[in-house]
């Protein structure tokens, strides 16, 4: 038997996210059967009063796949149980209840939904309560797994408290970090990209690519999170996570094999060859913003410069990419949401076609992560009917017209994953630390110099001296609202 167990089961995530996958992945018989779901939370409801509640806004975030009949099926499994996080009489009652509802031993999830703050707490108490220990049984051993929300610290200090807290409760095989940026099927389609086709493998190397764009940007305010964003600024809250891991998989070396650890590996050498930044290369290589009505929202403190807007120039010490730039970026408030990757590839040593040929631009390739999830391929061609006149000329993939069906929800991805104790897309201990040795630094350094953030208009593409930054790199931004599948 399979159990999840969501604490935190009235926030937001649950009903926005979590129980539509599940829902999803039900209808597509993927969920492991029989399964259980077990909500926690201090707020007192009935089963029945949790379930009408996600049935509502199941149906809303899940339209498309939403059916009554199948509803009825799905909810059966859904429980409700109330409970305090800092209460262990709270989790006698809960082992108690699972122990009623699962029939015999049962592989069992514990997904902390909750607000950062209450991660050591819960975990401690379910190490308290016996809940994290694995029983063997006759025939194989039940398995205990967490999965823990980002963020997982804030920075390398706090991130190795809490990775060494939880170890005193559970191995780190046990433990489920999620980024849900890794679920995505672009983001997977990466790997298959570079491993799975000789024409790019060969040529993913500092001998061919100039250099490398990752850009992450929202059209969305900070709106009600400005509390939270105020502690967390940009770098806490896209870089050391989702633009980081983004990276990984567009510059690991390719694993033996396509499993955790093997995977796992491969990116953490990739964070750890990244170049430390001096106090000075920090000033030249990094760029921070903010945009002109963020001191405006509701939270943010008078005079704030807490970023909304960041660009950064890496470098990654190996043999692979010496002297490749990898330019991140991510910033709110944006012209429009886009999450892209751009691979730009050198010019040809040599230009045969004359004169105006000469500067001609190099090839590109774009991999759109969302909206317009899909790949661009840039190459040069000849104008029909000139004599030797050349422009580029896109070569266009799209996921939606060559599929059928709607792209899976990341969550669906990785709660499936977890069931099934595939942790290839969660990121291990050392990896979470490794990410934070890069982006303190450069907190630290911005922290300390108390300078205003670059202003930047709501709708725009940054502030407009981010041009300038990255021409001083003798390079330009690439700057397209996404159009893949359109």
């Amino acid at each position: 038997m399979n159990t999840l167990i969501i604490f935190g089961a009235s926030g937001d995530l649950t009903s926005r996210k979590l129980i539509p996958s599940l829902y999803r992945l039900f209808v597509k018989g993927r969920l492991p059967q029989p399964f259980v779901i077990v909500g926690f939370s201090r707020t007192a409801k009935t089963d029945t009063e949790w379930q009408s509640e996600l049935r509502a806004t199941t149906k809303q975030f899940a339209a498309k796949s939403f059916d009554s009949s199948q509803w009825d099926k799905f909810a059966a499994m859904i429980h409700y149980h109330i409970g305090d996080i800092g209460s262990p009489e709270s989790f006698t009652s809960l082992e108690t209840r699972l122990r009623e509802l699962e029939s015999g031993e049962s592989n069992r999830l514990y997904y902390l939904s909750t607000a950062p703050k209450f991660y050591e707490q819960t975990i401690q108490q379910l190490g308290k309560a016996g809940m994290a220990t694995e029983s063997p049984t006759d025939s194989a051993t039940a398995s205990r797994r967490v999965v823990i929300e980002k963020p997982f610290g804030i920075d390398l200090q706090s991130a190795q408290k809490l990775n060494e807290s939880i170890h005193h409760v559970f191995t780190e095989n046990q433990i489920y970090r999620i980024d849900h940026y890794l679920g995505k099927e672009t983001v997977n389609n990466i790997l298959v990209l570079r491993f799975a086709n000789t024409i790019f493998e060969p040529i993913w190397n500092r001998n061919y690519i100039d250099h490398i764009q990752i850009t992450a940007n929202e059209e969305v305010t900070v709106g009600h999170r400005a509390a939270f964003y105020e502690t967390a600024g940009v770098l806490r809250d896209m870089f050391q996570n989702h633009l980081l891991q983004i990276l990984t998989f567009v510059t690991m070396e390719a694993p033996s094999r396509f499993d955790a650890k093997a995977v796992r590996d491969e990116k953490v050498k990739v964070l750890q060859a990244i170049r430390p930044m001096s106090p000075d290369q920090i000033q030249r290589d990094t760029l921070r913003g903010q945009y002109r009505s963020y001191r405006d929202e509701e939270g943010v403190a008078k005079g704030s410069r807490t970023a909304t807007f960041a660009a950064m120039k890496l470098q990654i010490d190996n043999w692979r990419w010496k002297d490749v730039p990898i330019f991140l970026r991510s910033g709110k408030a944006m012209g429009c949401r886009t999450t892209q990757i751009l691979v730009q590839f050198r010019r040809p040593p040599h230009s045969m076609f004359g004169a105006d040929n000469a500067a001609h631009d190099a090839n590109q390739l774009l991999l759109q992560i969302q909206p317009a999830e899909g790949i661009q391929i840039h190459f040069q061609t000849k104008v029909p009917d000139t004599e030797m006149r050349m422009r580029m000329t896109e070569l266009k993939f799209s996921f939606q017209n060559s599929f059928s069906g709607e792209m899976p929800e990341a969550y669906e991805r990785l709660l499936l994953d977890a069931l099934q104790g595939d942790a290839s897309l969660f990121a291990r201990s050392d990896e979470v630390e490794a990410a934070w040795t890069i982006i303190d630094p450069i907190q630290t350094k911005w922290e300390q110099d108390k300078k205003d953030p670059e202003l930047y208009e709501t709708g725009s593409w940054g502030p407009p001296v981010s041009n300038d930054w990255i021409q001083k790199h003798e390079r330009q931004w690439f700057d397209m609202c996404p159009l893949i599948g359109h």
